[in-house]
Order: C-alpha cells, then structure tokens, then sequence
C-alpha cells in the first residue's frame, strides 16, 4: 500500500506540474480545525486508545454505515445495548468488507491514517487482519500515540470542539491546567436548548436555568441565560458558536410576539409549526448576540436527522441514517439579515448538504453581505469531487476570499491529517487549472494556496495564533468590545461543575 504521490493531481502533464508545485508550497503547513467532533476527553486526559475498532470502527459513522448498508449487523461491530465488543471480531469485520470503500473518500483517509499514522504497508484485507490488529495495538500502547502527541505530531496549530451549551467544560480546563501547549477550543452549541423536538427539551431548560441562576422559565431571563453561557464559553477560549437546524429559516418577531411563542414553547403546548418558528427566532437572536459578543456562528443546514426510526431507538443518534435534504437559504435568511446583515461585527458561516444552493444561492448572498461566508463541502461532499464542484460552483461569484478554507468536522483523529491533505491536493488542482486556462498567474496561485490551506481558516473563525479569547467586559482578538453577561451569573468559577 503505497500512496502515490501524485494522487488527486491532473492527468495532463501541465496541469500537473503546476498542482505538484502549488501542493508542495503548503504540504507542511500547520493544520487549522476550527470546526470538528473530537473527544474533548481526548485532550485533558490524555488516554490510551483501547484498540483498533474503538479508533477506526466504532464512532467514526462513515465506515459504519457503509458495513451496516452491505448487511454487517450493529451487533457484529460491537454498536447497541448488550452488543459483545470483541475488538479483534469488529476488526477482521471490517477488514472483510474493506473493499466497500473502493473510490470513496473514506478510502482515501483510512489507507493515509493506516499508512502514514501507523505505517503499514499493504492494504487491509482478510489476510493480514490480525497481523494489522496487533501491529496497530501494539503502537497504541506507546504514548506517542496518545491524543496530545499526534496533536503534536500532525502538526496541529489550533483545533476546536462541538460542546452542548449544558457542558461544564471539565475536559478542556483539564487541558488548559495541565500546562500542555495544544491549543484546544470550544464551541458553543446550544441546539439541545433552542430546538424544541429535542430529547429532554423541558428539563434542559431547566438544568440551563440552574448553572446560570437565570429564570429559564421567562423569555428575557432564557436570553440572558444564552448570554452568560456564551461568556463562560468565551472564557474558556471558544471562538465560535455552532448551530444544526433542520432548515436555515430565521424569524424577527415583534418581543411581545416572540414572548408569546416562548411562553408556549416552555409549556408544552407548541404545535410544530411553532418549533420551526422558535429555531427561526432564535437564528436571529443569536446573531445579535454574535454582534454583542464576537462569536464567530455558524449554521449547518440540510440534514434529515436519524432517518430509520428503529436505528435511532435501538442505538442511538449519529449511526449512519442522517440524509440530505433540498433546503433553500435566500427567503429563509432574509429576516436574519434584514436584522443585522449589515452590520460587519457580525460573522455567519454558512454550510449545507444541498451543493443545488452553492451557485443559486450561497455564493451570491455571500458574495453580497459583509457578514456571510460559505463553510468548505460538509459531511457528504468533503471529497475531491465535492471540493472541485465547490469551488466551481463558488469562486465565479463570491470569490475565495468569502469562503473560509477548510475544516475536517471529523470524529476521526487519525483521519484529521488525511482529510487536510485531501483539501489542499483538491485546491492545488483546482488552482492549476486557473492558471494552464490563464484566468490566474501562477504567482497568484502560490498566494492562494496558503490562504486556502489555513489563513482562511483562521481570519474566518478569529483563530489569531495564540489568542485565547477575551473575557467579557475586554477586548476581543478584532479589537471589538465585549460586554459583561447578563443574569446573575457570569463567570467560569460560577460555572464549574
């Protein structure tokens, strides 16, 4: 298993010389992963991964519903209540099956992780399953391999978290206190608190009206409740909030109104129309707290959530069955950007899983409003095709600088350097190709290459190198003020535990 080292490259001999040149300028770059899923246990405890199957089978959903499409029961991979998990079985499982992966990007991240991370040197099969098993248990063990040391080693200059607004934030104090020097973020997501058809949606409330000391029973009190946990978040580093929504539809309601819609949220008396008009709302309001605060927002669109109604109730959310949907983002941003569109201390980062909207819609909203940029190709498409139609479908109307790089939204750890050197191969083609049909100069490839490697990134989430995030009542890292939260409580000291 030798990857060839010019994969993803064009075939024409130009062409390819150009993409060779433009990749080699930022293969060594560090990596920027401002938006992902890692463990933040990962990262204040720093463990031992157990074995083979808990690091590339188990959590990581692409493979599993790859084996669960071709018949591989949940069970046999060690997934649903009282399921054995025999990691050598799950291994040798997945092994048998590794073929299914042949020409997609999975492949592409499993053979680098394995060849590059754990330097095998033949291709998963039946055959050399446990030889490869006890190869890669055997590198587990060594504490080289531990969490904070491939951080280290994929040169790793900034990577955030995705964390439920109810977190205490323990693991990522761990870390700060620890005195390592890795740089691990959190981001704010408040989606188990704002969208009503939430599991435990009521006693969420409740638990955020409790480590805040706001009355989550009222509306101005639950706002206030959004704003001090936005501030704990904020100083413990986070640059970013995060949003999942069923749709991007926003709503700025008269306040009376809103209190109303609010009032019958918190009694359980919504109808659905009413939960779609409270995400709508809330859309908005977070906006204005991203204009208070300077939190980076970001909205993540078009995902029919846990599809298979018995999949979700025997095993859980995030097991393969979330599918694309037709969403539309110009009619449901309006009353968002009617509010506060304009305003340039604003930043929405835009993502979808319906690419019809990038040239109909996204690239000409972001390429009009100071405030919108367009998240890299999400979850289905961060492939080479899905980055080359990005990019063609983008860049004729909202230019690169309106986009924000690239982020791995990966559990995988092990797949985060593969899935960055996908990105910058895919960029380097795609810039070869402006160059040979003379719409760039080669030297102004050479300056795009690196902005699209991990400047962008970092200008689009506010990843200044070594900022910490400021605390409220400061200064932020674009010099923008922050006010003090509002309700009772408002400190990290308050916050703990």
């Amino acid at each position: 298993m030798i990857l060839h080292p010019d994969r993803l490259f064009p075939a024409d001999p130009a062409t390819r010389a150009i993409a060779r040149d433009l990749y080699a300028a930022v293969a060594e770059k560090p990596i920027v992963s401002p938006h992902g899923h890692t463990d933040p246990r990962w990262w204040g405890e720093n463990p031992a991964f157990a074995d083979p199957a808990e690091l590339f089978v188990i959590p990581d959903h692409y493979v599993v519903r790859m084996l669960v499409s071709q018949g591989v029961s949940y069970e046999a991979l060690g997934i649903g209540e009282g399921a054995e998990r025999d990691a050598r079985a799950i291994w040798r499982t997945f092994a048998a099956h590794y073929h299914l992966f042949r020409g997609t990007p999975s492949r592409l991240w499993l053979d680098h992780a394995l060849s590059e991370v754990f330097g095998m040197t033949e291709r998963l099969s039946p055959a050399n399953a446990d030889a490869q098993f006890d190869a890669i248990a055997e590198r587990l063990a060594d504490p080289t391999y531990r969490p904070r040391a491939l951080y280290e080693r994929f040169n790793i200059e900034v990577i955030a978290t995705t964390d439920s607004a109810l977190d205490d934030l323990r693991w990522h104090r761990m870390a700060r206190d620890s005195g390592w020097k890795g740089r691990v973020l959190p981001t704010y997501r408040p989606d188990s608190v704002i969208d009503p058809e939430s599991d435990g949606f009521a006693a969420n409330l409740d638990r955020l009206g409790e480590i805040t000391g706001c009355d989550t029973g009222r509306w101005t009190g639950y706002l206030d409740a959004h704003r001090a946990r936005r501030a704990f978040f904020r100083e413990m580093g986070a640059t970013a909030t995060d949003h999942g929504h069923p749709t991007p539809q926003t709503a700025d309601l008269p306040a009376a109104e809103a209190e109303r819609l609010f009032d019958r949220i918190r009694k359980g008396t919504a109808s659905r129309g009413d939960a779609e008009l409270f995400r709508a709302q809330m859309l908005t309001e977070m906006a204005r707290m991203s204009v208070e605060d300077g939190l980076v927002m970001q909205l993540h669109a078009g995902s029919f959530r846990a599809h298979s109604a018995e999949v979700l109730a025997r095993y859980g959310r995030d097991r393969g069955f979330d599918i694309p949907v037709p969403v539309s983002f110009t009619a449901a941003l309006k009353p968002l950007l009617d509010a506060v569109g304009l305003d340039r201390k604003l930043r929405l980062i835009l993502f979808t899983l319906d690419e019809t909207t990038y040239s109909r819609e996204l690239a000409p909203l972001a390429g009009a409003y100071p405030c919108l940029r367009l998240g890299p190709p999400w979850w289905f498409h961060d492939s080479f095709e899905g980055i080359r139609r990005f990019r063609e479908m983008t860049v004729e109307t909202a230019g690169f600088h309106n986009t924000v790089g690239f982020n791995d939204d990966t559990r995988a750890l092990c797949s985060i350097p593969a899935r960055h050197d996908v990105s910058r191969r895919s960029d380097a083609a795609f810039l070869a190709g402006l160059v040979v049909t003379h719409r760039l100069d080669e030297a102004e490839a050479h300056e795009l290459a690196p902005l699209l490697a991990c400047d962008l990134a970092r200008e689009g989430y506010r990843l200044e190198r070594g900022a910490r995030g400021a605390r409220p009542g400061g200064i932020d890292d674009i010099g923008t003020p922050v006010p003090p939260a509002r309700g009772r409580t408002a400190t990290a000291t308050q916050f703990e535990g």
